[in-house]
């Protein structure tokens, strides 16, 4: 929920941005999560990717979930990210 010049402002800002240095400098654990089937965000171009940047990232792939996986698919998400934690 939100206006739409928001959502303008924010697809504008993560489509044109380029943060590969950005994530070539985080050194902690990092956890990608994300889905094939994403229509907002393509998996091949953002997923693995920000992944490989990452020193020290772990991509975990869904196979049909969509863009609000963390809201649609919680119970999935959230143990994914407890085990990631505790691991």
């Amino acid at each position: 929920m939100g206006g739409a010049k928001a959502h303008y402002d924010g697809i504008v800002a993560f489509s044109q941005t380029d943060f590969t240095e950005d994530l070539k400098q985080i050194t902690v654990p990092v956890l990608v999560l994300h889905s094939e089937d994403d229509q907002i965000v393509p998996y091949a171009d953002a997923g693995p990717l920000s992944a490989k940047l990452l020193q020290n990232g772990t991509l975990k792939t869904y196979k049909d979930f969509p863009h609000g996986m963390i809201t649609t698919h919680a119970p999935t998400i959230n143990a994914d990210l407890l085990a990631f934690i505790e691991g």
